[in-house]
């Protein structure tokens, strides 16, 4: 192999391309915009920035968050304190930084569109507006909206959710994370280095109707919209058909990040899995095997890392947020569990830093948690609702 090409520059390509440059391929990054804006918390965890440390440890702006608000209607609100902070940056600031380390590292960048891939004998020819480019391996790391149809994630409708949002010019010390009634979602409040990500997500519901939700809260919590810029954006949240038929890699190509649907479909974060999956997928093409053995290498390092997990949370998201049986949605009951119970609040902080899988998750309440809640998690209500009776 003596050419890869990288279909995209954020942060699931730009960490695929650092590391195949650095591992001694030719590699070249093609991407439109390059570093952009988006909307979301731009939150990274410390699941992410122990295994990454360049993540914290850079001169970048960002904010270290530790205090976060969870709150839901009609159970009020309930305070956190991280042990393990969020890192929080701006997307473009983040992207940025990736990308640099990419041309460091040798990449070759090119702020290019790409219009299509055919296969070819020796490998791909990438049609740009510009010409074409000849490569002998692609990774996909268009995003969510991923153009080339012939490659990466297929989704269904059900397979995604919107995610909008503004960038306020204003500033606070802390985090908040409200849920709503009868959404498969939440908004949230992340304070960057010198804004505000406030935002919306949101499975099932219409982008407008999600604003409408967003502009109400913001209106009700004294937020302005003055001078405020809007974002909007579509994210991969598949059902468990989705990450059972999920197309992760096939002949000459690995799909990574949000074009490989790696996204957490409770939470909705995906920068640890763009990270992450730029990795393993670099991991498989500077492997010693047969291509059709570096891509099955691939599928199975993602199901065994992540996967398998993200899976279970798909069976998990809607009794999270949208089954109303028994006294009320599951949101409510976390924020209530929170304030009597303090083992309860450090499964909320493993949670928040990713270092709780799903999988663990219903042995770790059953068997960790104080006598009131433990009877509570115990009842129908919780079996039902969170630990299940689905095996994923």
């Amino acid at each position: 192999m003596k050419t890869v090409a990288i279909l995209g520059g954020g942060p699931a390509g730009s960490s695929a391309a650092e590391r195949l440059a650095r591992g001694g391929l030719r590699t070249i990054l093609l991407d439109e915009k390059l570093a952009w804006e988006k909307p979301c918390g731009g939150g990274i965890t410390y699941k992410a920035y122990s295994q990454y440390p360049y993540l914290m440890e850079n001169d970048k702006p960002k904010r270290l968050v530790s205090d976060t608000y969870l709150a839901a209607i009609p159970s009020g609100s309930v305070k956190m304190s991280l042990t393990h902070p969020l890192v929080i940056y701006s997307r473009i600031v983040l992207n940025r930084m990736l990308l640099e380390r990419a041309e460091c590292a040798g990449v070759q960048i090119e702020q290019e569109r790409v219009l299509g891939i055919d296969r070819q004998a020796a490998g791909w020819k990438i049609r740009t507006r510009h010409g074409s480019i000849d490569a002998d391996y692609c990774v996909v790391a268009t995003g969510a909206r991923n153009p080339l149809r012939s490659v990466g994630t297929q989704y269904t409708a059900q397979d995604t959710m919107y995610a909008l949002g503004y960038y306020v010019p204003s500033q606070r010390q802390h985090i908040d994370i409200q849920f709503l009634s009868g959404l498969e979602g939440y908004i949230w409040v992340f304070p960057r280095a010198d804004h505000l990500s406030v935002g919306i997500c949101g499975k099932g519901e219409a982008a407008h109707a999600l604003r409408v939700r967003l502009e109400a809260y913001m209106e009700q919590k004294g937020i302005s919209r003055e001078g405020a810029t809007f974002y909007g954006h579509m994210l991969p949240a598949l059902e468990d058909n989705g990450w059972r038929n999920n197309r992760l890699a096939g002949e000459g190509w690995m799909a990574v990040g949000d074009a490989g649907g790696l996204v957490d479909p409770i939470t909705g974060e995906g920068l640890y899995y763009a990270v992450r999956s730029g990795d393993l997928a670099s991991q498989a093409l500077l492997s010693d095997l047969a291509p059709q053995r570096r891509e099955e290498l691939y599928r199975q390092q993602i199901n065994h890392d992540f996967g398998f997990d993200l899976l279970y949370g798909a069976l998990l998201a809607k009794r999270v947020f949208s089954d109303i049986r028994f006294f009320g949605a599951v949101p409510n009951r976390v924020v209530e569990f929170m304030r009597r119970s303090p083992r309860f609040c450090e499964v909320m902080q493993d949670l928040f830093a990713g270092t709780q899988p799903y999988l663990e998750l219903k042995n770790r309440l059953l068997k960790n948690l104080d006598g009131t809640v433990h009877e509570i998690l115990m009842s129908f209500l919780f079996r039902k609702l969170v630990l299940g009776q689905t095996q994923a």
